[in-house]
């Protein structure tokens, strides 16, 4: 496997934990935290601090995510190669023969039966 496909691998996981991450979390403050004893003076299972646990764990998802795809950035061309486009190329091979169509005449040909 090639360094940008393990990168690739490692962007999905991530991206992936970060949504779900993001999903357990409630706008309004009343999301995992809140029910685990964070948003009262109730505690269930002795939780306190779910919320500050989803909000770093988000921004540490979110940072890994882009340091990922720029490393990712990294390994698509070597050192010795260069970024730009093949396409775009402005010397050819020389060496190819150019074959040019020959033209047919059909004024020659009477389809007039």
């Amino acid at each position: 496997m090639s360094t940008f496909v393990i990168f690739l691998v490692l962007i999905v996981i991530v991206a992936f934990l970060l949504v779900v991450v993001i999903m357990v979390q409630n706008p309004k403050g009343g999301g995992l935290s809140s029910s685990f004893g964070g948003g009262g003076t109730q505690q269930l299972g002795g939780v306190k601090k779910t919320g500050d646990f989803l909000d770093k764990s988000t921004w540490a998802l979110a940072v890994v995510l882009i340091l990922l795809i720029l490393a990712s950035n990294l390994t698509i061309s070597g050192p010795n190669e260069s970024a730009e486009s093949k396409a775009l190329d402005t010397q050819e091979n020389t060496n190819l023969p150019i074959s040019v169509p020959t033209p047919t005449d059909d004024s020659t040909t009477d389809t007039s039966n």
